[in-house]
């Protein structure tokens, strides 16, 4: 059997400009994970989650093709992954085989709402990391990430991609997106093999080194939001007030660049200086796109963190889920889960995953 697991994320910083292609954020790969595991099978293949238990699916392959039992089902990531990762076999001339996938995810709460950890990436990255080891198909992080951000983009078709790059390289990342437009047209263009192998306009991904005093702490606040609608509903609302937009990219872009140059100097005040500056301008954007990203429940996990000597955020596209708070560790940490306990935030024991040699 082969098993592989893939971590969720957060964002730190960044958020919605990331969108924009080389505009950057930071993201952090978490210690969750989705885990897909992969049996050799006869002639029927099936693709399981505990999360659709009730619509696990059952296929089996005719002239090369993946056919399915049942046409309704909810694995759109899963499939994407499996016909991305399958066309690369074909380019290296492996035989496809019939399999049973088993996916298992840390993700989501025992009652199924989602902590918004980005669990479609994950499960993207995984599929494809176990499909890679299925058919002994050479794959580096580099092309791990491009396997899996055109399976995702397939699907969901906007966003920054960002969420990828965190489940394939671990631990605290810059990500400058790539362009989205070139892409579309590059898979018309281009062999898949040519599409894999060369640069992507605007990508850029650098692994960050936090400060050994810097304590990332999460609150969920029990609402899932919806990041493909949120992220639609501002690039829709920001055609009408383009002036400010661009003001808040511009504004974004110098506070990140500050903020990974505080973590390339080691420097924790900086970069809790600069994770205020993001959510004052996350708070712009809300204004002028009409749009929810800072719920009053998130706003209090925010406030009661800066009381306790931190700088807090809404972490990702807002509306609901989780809230980051950047703590020293001699912050009285324990006092600051409790105030979080006592306005019905969660506080989640979630560490940063740093494990960078899953890929070769």
């Amino acid at each position: 059997m082969i098993s592989v697991k893939a971590p969720g994320k957060l964002y730190i910083a960044g958020e919605y400009a990331v969108v924009e292609t080389g505009y950057p954020a930071i993201i952090v790969a978490l210690d969750q994970f989705v885990t897909v595991s992969i049996n050799q099978a006869d002639t029927i293949g099936s693709i399981v989650s505990a999360q659709f238990e009730e619509n696990s699916i059952y296929w089996r392959r005719e002239d090369g093709k993946m056919v399915f039992d049942n046409r309704d089902n909810p694995f759109h990531y899963i499939l994407s992954a499996i016909r991305v990762t399958e066309t690369y076999a074909k380019t290296l001339h492996k035989q496809l085989g019939v399999y049973h996938l088993t996916v298992e995810s840390d993700l989501d709460a025992a009652d199924g709402r989602k902590y918004g950890l980005g669990s479609s990436a994950a499960v993207t990255v995984a599929t494809i990391k176990a499909l890679c080891a299925f058919y002994e198909l050479p794959v580096t992080a580099d092309k791990l990430f491009k396997l899996a951000a055109i399976a995702h983009f397939d699907i969901q078709g906007n966003g920054s991609l960002g969420d990828i790059a965190a489940s394939v390289y671990g631990g605290w990342i810059a990500y400058r997106s790539f362009d989205r437009e070139w892409l579309k047209l590059a898979k018309e263009n281009y062999s898949f093999t040519s599409l894999l192998n060369q640069p992507w306009p605007g990508l850029e991904i650098e692994p960050l080194t936090p400060p050994a005093d810097l304590k990332l702490m999460v609150g969920w606040t029990g609402s899932p939001a919806s990041t493909s609608h949120l992220v639609d509903h501002v690039a829709l609302n920001k055609a009408e007030r383009q002036e400010a937009y661009e003001h808040f990219l511009a504004n974004s872009k110098a506070c990140l660049n500050e903020m990974i140059s505080g973590f390339r100097a080691q420097d924790l005040d900086k970069i809790q200086h600069q994770l205020t500056v993001n959510r004052k301008l996350l708070n712009q954007l809300e204004a002028f796109t009409h749009t929810q990203i800072e719920t009053p429940l998130l706003a209090q996990l925010c406030n009661i963190a800066e009381s306790f000597g931190g700088a807090a955020k809404t972490s990702g596209a807002g509306g609901g889920d989780c809230g980051i708070a950047l703590m020293r560790v001699q912050n009285d940490l324990p006092a600051l889960t409790t105030a979080w306990r006592d306005v019905g935030i969660r506080p989640l024991a979630f560490n940063v995953y740093f494990e960078r040699d899953d890929v070769k």
